[in-house]
């Protein structure tokens, strides 16, 4: 198991580490863009990335790239919604997404406000479409760049931090427990099982501001009447 864990961390490592950085923010931009976001396994390619690093330039970097690449798809997505929300709403690509998924961020945000943009970075399915509802709502680019920027740096700080911290100690431990590989790969499947059930507990959290229930008929109006923003 070791040699096979060794193989594949330089197989990564082997990749001109500009490229990877590059596809690693590529990937996170297209991952929080409405068009294609609910389809790119961008957290994914953030983590094999991280593999990669070699030294804290490399981190660094790539933390950043990723940051600037969810910022990126984020924008993107607030500015089609700003520009053609109602459209893409009732397009092909709107309806496959559901009248109910809109129905539930746009009730999300109304509720929830500024923190609905924070915590959405981390929901799945809202994380592509929250921006692009933030959009069509009216409120302002700079405080929505003002929740979301922290939300994008802790998000790519966790997956870069540990899983390049734990990718930058095997090649060490495994020259002492010859149980290493295991121990690294245990380690990943953990980061994902924690990180899944997160988002599940968060989710489950949030769900009572997203679901219908007393004052609809007040959210309703307000989500049909004026746009909404923060005080």
């Amino acid at each position: 198991m070791n040699d096979v864990v060794l193989w594949i961390i330089e197989a990564v490592q082997s990749v001109d580490p500009v490229l990877r950085t590059v596809l690693a923010g590529v990937a996170i931009m297209l991952e929080t863009s409405i068009l294609i976001g609910l389809i790119v396994p961008g957290d994914t390619i953030v983590l094999v990335a991280a593999i990669g690093v070699t030294n804290w330039v490399e981190g660094i970097a790539l933390g950043v790239t990723v940051v600037l690449g969810a910022l990126a798809g984020e924008s993107v997505g607030f500015w089609l919604g700003r520009w053609a929300g109602p459209y893409i709403r009732t397009s092909w690509l709107g309806r496959r997404i559901g009248e109910r998924h809109w129905q539930r961020s746009e009730r999300y945000l109304l509720r929830r406000g500024g923190v609905a943009i924070f915590l959405s970075r981390f929901l799945p399915v809202l994380h592509s479409l929250v921006p692009l509802t933030v959009g069509m709502s009216g409120y302002a680019y700079r405080r929505f760049i003002a929740w979301t920027l922290p939300a994008c740096a802790l998000w790519a700080g966790i997956y870069v931090g540990i899983a390049g911290t734990a990718a930058g100690n095997y090649r060490e431990l495994s020259q002492r427990v010859h149980y290493a590989g295991y121990l690294f790969v245990g380690l990943i499947v953990l980061l994902l099982l924690v990180l899944l059930g997160g988002k599940k507990l968060l989710a489950r959290r949030e769900e009572r501001h997203m679901a219908r229930g007393v004052g609809d008929a007040d959210d309703d109006a307000a989500l049909g009447g004026e746009p909404h923003s923060e005080p």
